[in-house]
């Protein structure tokens, strides 16, 4: 089947979060707003979008969140404060972003792209995607004939995983925050990530994979990852 492209609307940061496994980086500094081979990794995200022909950005702030008000005016974005980041997961940030959601990137703000990966126009709503050799604890992913995202599972091997940002299209957020409406408020979403919402309605929501090569994307998940990428860090592993 065809798709034709449609024009992409806007993007949603999510920055919300503790990063605990950054201590002590992440004390006094948001993981967001470590300065990761000269540029700060919000910031180098932020300008990768607006090179890309995307304007329309919103970062979604909790912990620490008056360290990204500077933003406005350097980087010309929305702040939207997410004031449940203390006591849920990151499915409440997007449900704080839920009056932007349309044709958007949703993006986690310590990423870092080698390139720019962005675009202004796609096909199809996806979820970018690493491939891992051998066994892997990430979120796995089984695709049918058209790439369409038809099983996830923690944990595999010799598999495409999930990493990176993630294209909602219209359908898609209308289809999740009815989903996340309804759940929002049970005891057991607590906890859960967005994406763990996302797995147990696939049958009702569409995503497909979108497969990038080795190391175009990177996610720093403790200190050491990052030190190994910017030997600047190193210092902190002593």
């Amino acid at each position: 089947m065809e798709h034709k492209k449609f024009k992409i609307d806007n993007a949603v940061i999510l920055a919300a979060g503790f990063s605990s496994r950054f201590a002590p980086l992440s004390l006094h500094t948001p993981k967001a707003l470590l300065k990761v081979k000269g540029e700060i990794l919000i910031e180098r995200q932020i300008r990768q979008l607006q090179e890309a022909g995307i304007r329309d950005i919103y970062v979604v702030t909790g912990y620490l969140g008056q360290q990204f008000d500077y933003l406005r005016e350097r980087a010309g974005v929305s702040l939207i404060e997410n004031k449940e980041y203390q006591v849920r997961n990151n499915h409440s940030s997007v449900w704080a972003a839920r009056d932007v959601l349309a044709n958007t990137y949703i993006c986690s703000s310590d990423n870092y792209f080698t390139e720019n990966l962005f675009t202004a126009a796609a096909k199809r709503p996806y979820y970018s995607a690493l491939y891992a050799d051998g066994p892997t604890e990430e979120y796995c992913l089984t695709t049918d004939s058209s790439g369409r995202i038809t099983d996830v599972t923690i944990g595999g091997s010799d598999s495409w995983y999930m990493l990176g940002h993630v294209l909602f299209d219209q359908r898609f957020s209308s289809s999740f925050l009815h989903i996340l409406e309804r759940e929002y408020n049970r005891p057991e979403t607590l906890n859960r990530m967005w994406e763990n919402i996302y797995m147990e309605h696939l049958d009702e929501l569409t995503l497909y994979i979108k497969k990038y090569r080795n190391n175009v994307i990177r996610e720093f998940d403790t200190v050491k990852e990052l030190a190994a990428f910017d030997p600047s860090y190193l210092s902190y592993l002593i």
